[in-house]
């Protein structure tokens, strides 16, 4: 086959292809337009869903942030003359932080800044000894699939049920953070707080031999050399 034919071959192929796609498009262009349509309306949402969500994200930050000021706000000296963005007393600036982060909470319930929100109500339930409101809100946080979120509420919970005699689940709490620990809350942090509970119990040898284990797994950590600490005291 010499190099004419070929080439009117390929040109022949080309045209019934181009002819081939142009007749199914005049067939089907009312298809093709519905699809073309779905398409841009599909990325339109999308483009839109992104934005909205993005605008919401930045607003909830800002939201937190302003909670975490209020929390960290300072607190008035004795006998000073009061102040602008200065709280005479820890829990009338723990009840106004506490009611902004539920605000927070609730606006952007389906962003991840409100389990944040939730993780500092409970908190702050906590400094205004309001256990029950306290275990609510950390139990919505603990569910958070942020480990790092989750573990830190789990160790609040666990720290309030200690306070409040409820040893058997606060030891169940600490022994899943010692499983599953996280950047927030190493391994070796729940178990320096389950001897500190086990020693409460007056769980003397049980209190002990974890922190000999402590000591010996985290020989140049803070924890170590707290659980050196309790071992020499005890």
């Amino acid at each position: 086959m010499d190099t004419r034919t070929r080439h009117a071959l390929k040109k022949d192929s080309f045209a019934q292809a181009a002819a081939s796609g142009a007749s199914w498009l005049s067939g089907h262009r009312s298809s093709v337009a519905r699809w073309a349509i779905s398409a841009g309306v599909v990325l339109v949402l999308v483009v839109g869903s992104l934005i909205f969500w993005s605008v919401r994200s930045a607003a909830a930050d800002r939201a937190i942030g302003a909670a975490l000021d209020t929390y960290n706000a300072p607190l008035a000296e004795p006998g000073e003359p009061p102040e602008a963005g200065v709280f005479a007393t820890a829990a009338e600036r723990a009840k106004l932080a506490n009611q902004q982060f539920l605000a927070v909470a609730q606006e952007y319930g389906w962003l991840h800044q409100a389990a944040e929100a939730r993780y500092f109500a409970g908190v702050t339930y906590v400094d205004l000894g309001q256990t029950s409101a306290a275990e609510q809100e950390l139990k919505q946080a603990a569910s958070s699939w942020n480990r790092n979120l989750a573990n830190l509420a789990k160790l609040a919970l666990a720290g309030l049920y200690q306070q409040s005699g409820q040893s058997d689940q606060a030891a169940n709490l600490y022994n899943e953070l010692i499983a599953k620990p996280s950047a927030t809350v190493p391994a070796t942090t729940a178990q320096l707080d389950l001897a500190d509970l086990y020693a409460a119990q007056g769980k003397q040898e049980q209190a002990r031999a974890l922190w000999a284990r402590i000591r010996d797994t985290d020989k140049e950590g803070e924890a170590g050399a707290v659980a050196a600490q309790r071992l020499a005291a005890k």
